[in-house]
């Protein structure tokens, strides 16, 4: 009787024993989420990104695991990593679709890559894929709290792509290339008409016909972007290349 009362005891206490184990792994886990949110708050970026990373691979598949993933893509992009931020954000959208991070990892995807948008002159990889994800999160987002930051953030992206590819045809008038200055030209009407470059470049594609003696075109379309071109102060210049040409080309044929 005694022997089986010891068994019982025995296994009662291995019982609590595991509960106690369980209870407290749980506990440690809260902890450390704790300690990450701390960390983060205090700017220890580094710290926090080992937090979380505890905590996303021990916790996978609870909410705290899924919370922890958005904090430390956060713990990145504080840190300005922003690609190993968008990493870590995306990892949250793929794997926890219901998550309710979800709309703020997609914003903060398309802020990193438009922070990580370099000048005009440089290549525009970063740019391309940050108006991509803008616009895509407009799509899935249509009443998002971020949309008024997202469209300002569109416009501001397609006046940078606007200035470089008018750039390229400035950089072909400099070496004498009017038809392909012309083209660039042309291309920077049809796809960026929305911005602030617009007129800059009707007046570069008039110059660019004039320059390779297409008169009378370059005359129609002075007149066609008349109005245009004068409230952006263009028209009086683009007009004083022209006639300058038209008595160049008169003094020859005499």
């Amino acid at each position: 009787m005694n022997f089986f009362k010891y068994i019982s005891t025995l296994l009662i206490l291995f019982i609590l024993s595991c509960a106690g184990s369980k209870n407290d792994g749980e506990l440690t886990l809260q902890d450390k989420f704790m300690d990450g949110m701390t960390n983060l708050d205090k700017e220890k970026y580094l710290q926090a990104q080992i937090d979380f990373k505890h905590i996303v691979i021990r916790g996978t598949g609870s909410e705290l695991g899924d919370d922890a993933q958005y904090y430390l893509a956060e713990s990145f992009f504080r840190n300005k990593e922003y690609l190993l931020a968008v990493s870590e954000y995306e990892k949250l959208t793929r794997r926890m679709g219901f998550s309710p991070f979800v709309e703020d990892a997609r914003f903060k995807i398309c802020e990193a890559y438009r922070i990580e948008s370099p000048k005009y002159y440089h290549d525009q990889e970063y740019t391309e894929k940050s108006l991509q994800r803008y616009q895509e999160f407009l799509d899935d987002f249509p009443n998002s709290k971020f949309n008024n930051e997202v469209l300002a953030s569109i416009e501001n992206l397609r006046e940078k792509l606007g200035k470089k590819l008018y750039e390229t045809g400035i950089l072909y008038m400099k070496m004498d290339e009017y038809e392909s200055a012309e083209m660039a030209f042309q291309r920077t009407i049809e796809l960026y008409y929305d911005t602030k470059i617009l007129n800059l470049a009707r007046q570069g594609k008039i110059r660019a016909i004039t320059k390779n003696n297409k008169l009378e075109d370059a005359s129609r379309l002075l007149e066609e972007f008349k109005i245009s071109l004068e409230i952006e102060g263009l028209y009086e210049e683009t007009k004083k290349d022209l006639e300058k040409e038209k008595d160049k080309l008169s003094r020859v044929s005499k």
